[in-house]
C-alpha cells in the first residue's frame, strides 16, 4: 500500500522535522539503492516550512480540489517531498522501505500519477512553465489557490523558465511564488563553472517579480518571507533566491558534487544516520 489506509490526523500535530525527514530520504535512498540524495537535502527546510504553515492540503485527501499546488519543477529531488508527504501518511513506512522495489509506484523523478505531485518533472526547464499556467488557471477560475514552483539553480540555464517568468509578470500572477533551489551545483559541476547566473534576484525583479534572496536553510527566515509576500498586496509575482548547501545535514555530503549521483553503501548509511542524529535501522 502506498497510502496509509488508517491514519487520524491534524495538521497541527505536523512538525516537517527536518531532521526526521532527511532521515526518511536516507532510508529511501539505502533501501532503493538510489541516487540525488544532495540535491533532496537542499530543500528540506523549504519544504518543511512550506508543509508546516504555508502550503493549503487536506490531510486526507492529496487532491483535495482546494489545495494549493506545488510544482517540483527539480523533479529529481523527489525524495524530500516523499519525505513530506510520509509525514502527513500520504505514504506509509512500506513505500519507503520497498522504495524501487518490484511493483514500487515512487520513482526517483516527480510523476503526476502519484497522488500528492502535482507535475511529472526531472526533465529540466519546464515545471515552471506549467505552474505559471495553473496560476493563470486559478485565477480565471477565480480560486484563490496558490501556485508554488520549486526550481534549481542549475535548471534557470533553461530559455524556457525565462519565457515563463515574463509572461508571469505580464499577466500579474500575484498568485505565483517561485523558489530557486540555489545550492551552487548541476549534476556535472559548479553552476558559476557552467553557465553563471549572476544575482537572481536582481534577475527577478528586471523580469517583474517581487524577489529576495535569503538563507535557504534558516526556517523562520523562510517562513517571514513567505508571510510577508502573502501580505504585500502586490500584484507581482513572487521570487525567492534561496542560497542552500548540496548534501546539508551530513557533513560528507555537503557542497560534495559526487552525493548526485553516488549511492550509499551500509557504511555511508549508518554514517549518514549518525550525522543527522537518527537511530541506526
Amino acid at each position: 500500500m502506498m497510502m496509509q489506509s488508517v491514519r487520524n490526523v491534524s495538521r497541527s500535530n505536523l512538525s516537517f522535522e527536518p531532521a526526521r525527514l532527511r532521515r526518511t530520504v536516507l532510508d529511501m535512498a539505502y533501501a532503493g539503492q538510489t541516487v540525488h540524495i544532495g540535491c533532496a537535502f537542499s530543500i528540506i527546510e523549504l519544504l518543511a516550512v512550506l508543509y508546516r504553515k504555508h502550503l493549503r492540503f487536506s490531510p486526507t485527501d492529496p487532491r483535495s480540489p482546494d489545495r494549493d499546488l506545488l510544482v517540483l519543477s527539480k523533479g529529481h529531488g523527489v525524495m524530500a517531498q516523499y519525505a513530506c508527504m510520509h509525514e502527513i501518511g500520504w505514504i506509509d513506512d512500506q513505500a519507503v522501505s520497498g522504495y524501487f522495489a518490484d511493483g514500487s509506484t515512487l520513482k526517483g523523478l516527480s510523476d503526476s500519477r502519484v497522488p500528492g505531485l502535482e507535475v511529472t518533472s526531472g526533465s529540466l526547464g519546464h515545471g515552471l512553465s506549467i505552474a505559471v499556467g495553473m496560476a493563470l488557471g486559478a485565477r480565471i477560475d477565480g480560486s484563490d489557490r496558490r501556485v508554488f514552483a520549486i526550481v534549481g539553480d542549475g535548471e534557470m540555464n533553461e530559455g524556457p523558465n525565462w519565457e515563463a517568468m515574463l509572461f508571469a509578470a505580464q499577466q500579474k500572477l500575484s498568485n505565483l511564488v517561485v523558489i530557486v533551489d540555489e545550492n551552487g551545483f548541476q549534476a556535472m559541476g559548479r553552476t558559476d563553472e557552467i553557465i553563471g547566473l549572476g544575482d537572481m534576484a536582481a534577475k527577478f525583479t528586471t523580469f517583474g517579480f517581487d524577489a529576495v534572496t535569503i538563507d535557504g536553510h534558516d526556517e523562520a527566515a523562510i517562513d517571514q518571507t513567505l508571510s510577508a509576500f502573502r501580505s504585500d498586496g502586490s500584484q507581482r509575482p513572487k521570487a525567492i533566491v534561496a542560497r542552500t548547501v548540496k548534501g546539508r545535514g551530513v557533513p560528507f555530503m555537503e557542497n560534495n558534487n559526487i552525493w548526485h549521483y553516488t549511492r550509499l553503501n551500509e557504511q555511508t548509511y549508518r554514517d549518514a544516520i549518525a550525522a543527522i542524529g537518527g537511530d541506526q535501522a
